[in-house]
């Protein structure tokens, strides 16, 4: 069961019309016709404000890997920790706070900072967390990285049913910010992107804390991955001595269309589910046009992603994090128990993965 979230939410929070304005600045002295060419991508988006770990100002000055990479491992363990304190104090889902000490793996999940040791050996010395819990670091999922993290916790948890998993998922995006690189993707990407951490807390079936848990809760019932093979240019960083430059193709909606439709449609082929039967999509918005084309292959109405729009409205694409946003959001609507959702997300590989879950009373 997925008893809890809890979001870590950044501090610098700007408007997308400011945040249009401050690349339009940055970006003075690049190809003036192709930054025109490029600013409607800004109002498009269906992004009305983000988050970002650092004030507007950071972005005005050059910044090398090294400092960029030391304020990612200061900022990340911070937000991580927020995220964590209130997925397991939530008072939305949990009837009292699950102790540190109940948690039997952490599965940490990043992919814009490099730090070895991975970030959660550092949060478990900020938090009364037992010497002997588990660590899952996964590193380069971007944004399937989420739903990913949740896979592996669903094994591990069915594997020993009597366990707790935590998934943590923190993104700054913000601090891979290339001032110097005018490549459409770098510029496309100011449009989406911004940071976040969120936890989620998956307590097995014979766990002495599932009686922690209250209201209508999902369980993982199933999982699929699937990665096209040779799609590596697709998404995902160029490591260069300035850091990580991000890489992002206009094919996103093509591959939705035709590599992602295989998989659903096999998917809900194998749990034996028609896609207008499922209550819910969780599906992580890459972009407003990945969304798109998701609602024309399902054939379903907004409504089943609208948690989806709010969230990229609200918070833009944190990568990994996201789709814990979005399951945060349909946690605490009344839904029905017995009733089906699918989390989705697409990342570098180009890979997507696909859960299906099951609402029961907790």
């Amino acid at each position: 069961m997925i008893a809890s979230v809890g979001m870590g939410i950044p501090p610098n929070e700007i408007t997308q019309p400011k945040v249009k304005s401050l690349v339009w600045e940055l970006f003075d002295r690049a190809d003036t016709k192709l930054i025109q060419r490029l600013m409607p991508v800004f109002d498009h988006a269906l992004i009305d404000k983000r988050q970002f770990a650092v004030e507007s100002d950071w972005f005005k000055e050059n910044h090398t890997f090294q400092e960029k990479n030391n304020l990612y491992h200061e900022l990340a363990i911070k937000h991580s920790l927020e995220a964590i304190d209130g997925c397991l104090s939530n008072e939305k889902f949990l009837k009292r706070p699950v102790p540190y000490e109940a948690v039997d793996m952490i599965i940490f999940v990043s992919s814009t900072g490099v730090a070895t040791p991975s970030l959660d050996t550092y949060i478990m010395s900020k938090r009364s967390f037992r010497e002997n819990t588990a660590r899952m670091p996964l590193w380069g999922l971007g944004c399937a990285g989420g739903a990913i993290g949740l896979s592996r916790a669903f094994d591990w948890i069915m594997a020993h049913p009597d366990k707790n998993v935590l998934v943590v998922c923190c993104e700054l995006c913000s601090l891979t910010f290339q001032k110097a690189d005018y490549n459409k993707s770098n510029i496309v990407g100011t449009a989406l992107f911004g940071d976040g951490a969120g936890a989620a807390l998956l307590i097995g079936d014979k766990s002495p804390y599932l009686p922690y848990s209250k209201r209508t809760k999902p369980r993982i019932a199933d999982t699929s991955s699937a990665t096209r093979k040779s799609s590596h240019s697709v998404m995902g960083w160029e490591i260069t001595n300035r850091g990580l430059e991000v890489v992002f193709s206009k094919s996103i909606p093509a591959l939705v269309s035709s590599f992602w439709k295989h998989h659903i449609s096999k998917f809900l082929n194998d749990i034996e589910i028609e896609s207008q039967d499922v209550h819910s999509y969780i599906a992580h918005p890459g972009g407003r046009k990945v969304l798109e084309a998701m609602g024309e292959i399902l054939q379903i109405p907004q409504t089943k992603v609208r948690h989806s729009y709010n969230v990229l409205r609200n918070h833009g694409n944190m990568s990994s994090a996201t789709v814990l946003y979005i399951l945060h959001e349909w946690m605490q609507d009344d839904i029905t128990p017995g009733a089906n959702s699918i989390l989705s997300a697409l990342g570098p590989g180009f890979s997507s993965e696909l859960l299906l879950l099951e609402w029961h009373e907790s």
